[in-house]
């Protein structure tokens, strides 16, 4: 309540990104303040439960909730997002070189659709400041995924080679990484989804990733790519051909949209990706078409529209292992965390399961 009372009518009386920047900027802050980590968690942190726990990708997960890439790009709250009750949260995109993104303004809110709109454009710091950040987080609590993309002015054909310099520079200190081809924010990047530039650059993503384990004397930290909800079916068939040829550990699905079909808001006709309630059902019919696919053998993180512990099952039972947050988190604040961990323990006993991982793919069973 304390949000949705207080902290929200006044920054949605704000521009949307400085908005957005002041809670980053705010929480990093209050990392540093003793006391105040211990007050997020007991305000807001989400006890353990057992039937909630996921190992995945050889990572421990406390619960499946994570909060989506985006809105921490530079990773400068990561302590905080544990301390506010995420399992793990995504950091970036994050470039080689730091770039200013596309020009203002490039946050919309849309509030009668639940919705935002960005054309942010990969506006970050560049890999070697997020390698500094991350390497003064000691005390990890949640899993951190760094989700890696390439700087705008790199042409396709070299964009491999993008992906690849922030692994260098990032593998010690990412739990994971998330190969962002997705975003419709930046010039041709959907383009890498497809034939033979996407084989090209996971193979080098792979390649890297197995050269950076051999020097760290460790196994391959895990690797997963995050692909969009436009795709046709058929499309969407041949990419997941490719990225499991590839041998990488899972799939984000999905990516923000550029489809504006049923929108209410006069934002509506701002350009960029569309995220909140619009995205549920076509991403969590990727998550289903996916994991029919591929068998249920590469895992899913489920990311799209998710408001409610419903909406979080849904897509669990779809076929996702995971599931992330990010415009909910905008329009309901931190107390959504409690909301959805405890509405996914109400619908596991009301199925019978015993556990989040007998929910995974659940639809495909019955």
């Amino acid at each position: 309540m304390l949000y949705t009372k207080l902290a929200k009518p006044y920054f949605f009386r704000m521009d949307a990104e400085k908005a957005h920047h002041m809670v980053i900027d705010g929480l990093h802050t209050a990392s540093k303040v003793p006391g105040i980590p211990a007050l997020m968690r007991a305000m807001y942190g989400i006890e353990e439960a057992r039937e909630l726990a996921v190992d995945l990708f050889g990572l421990h997960f406390a619960h499946p909730i994570g909060l989506a890439a985006g809105l921490d790009k530079n990773a400068k709250a990561v302590d905080m997002f544990a301390n506010i009750g995420f399992g793990f949260a995504e950091v970036g995109t994050v470039t080689p070189k730091g770039q200013a993104g596309n020009d203002l303004p490039r946050l919309f809110r849309l509030p009668s659709d639940e919705a935002l709109i960005n054309r942010m454009g990969f506006n970050n710091d560049g890999a070697d400041a997020m390698a500094e950040r991350l390497a003064k987080d000691t005390n990890r609590r949640i899993p951190i995924a760094a989700n890696i993309g390439k700087n705008k002015t790199t042409p396709n054909e070299l964009a491999h080679e993008d992906y690849r310099i922030c692994l260098q520079k990032l593998y010690t200190y990412g739990d994971f990484f998330v190969v962002n081809i997705s975003s419709p924010n930046t010039p041709d990047l959907r383009a890498l989804q497809h034939g033979d530039e996407l084989r090209l650059l996971l193979q080098t993503v792979m390649d890297e990733m197995n050269v950076q384990a051999k020097q760290a004397g460790e196994a391959r930290k895990p690797v997963l790519v995050k692909i969009a909800p436009d795709m046709t079916n058929e499309q969407l068939a041949y990419t997941v051909d490719t990225i499991v040829a590839s041998g990488v550990n899972g799939i984000i699905a999905t990516n923000t949209t550029i489809s504006r079909e049923g929108l209410q808001h006069p934002n509506a006709k701002e350009t960029g990706g569309l995220s909140g309630k619009p995205v549920k059902e076509r991403s969590t019919e990727v998550i289903r078409e996916v994991y029919r696919q591929t068998g249920g053998k590469l895992p899913i993180i489920g990311s799209g529209g998710i408001f409610t512990a419903a909406d979080a099952y849904d897509k669990i039972r779809a076929g996702a292992s995971l599931v992330e947050i990010y415009t909910a988190l905008i329009y309901k604040g931190p107390e959504l965390l409690r909301e959805l961990a405890g509405g996914l323990k109400e619908a596991l006993r009301r199925d019978g399961f015993k556990s989040i991982t007998e929910a995974i793919g659940a639809d495909h069973r019955s």
